[in-house]
């Protein structure tokens, strides 16, 4: 009996750009390209989509990888911003006790 590993493979974007690009010319299915190149049908069905969606193909409403790495940043900002204002307003209260002393 073999173990399955908890660890997933990593792929680089270039090669998940030419598995997408093997989807559409193919002529083949998903599941049957994801056998070939020795992928997960779900993992390469899920590239396909994002590409759709980079593409302006997507569901209504749904990010592109730019939108979501922008998303991703702005998020980031917001954190360090709120954790700045959460030091300064500390300081700002320690000031002020011990300025009236």
């Amino acid at each position: 009996m073999s173990k399955k590993s908890n660890t997933s493979k990593r792929y680089t974007p270039e090669f998940k750009r030419d598995a997408v690009a093997l989807v559409y010319s193919s002529g083949k299915t998903v599941t049957e390209v994801a056998r070939d190149i020795g992928v997960s049908p779900e993992g390469l069905r899920n590239w396909v989509n994002r590409d759709k969606t980079d593409r302006g193909q997507g569901p209504a409403g749904a990010l592109t990888t730019a939108e979501r790495e922008e998303l991703a940043r702005l998020r980031r900002k917001v954190r360090e911003m709120e954790q700045t204002i959460e030091v300064l307003g500390k300081a700002t209260a320690f000031f002020a006790n011990h300025k009236t002393k």
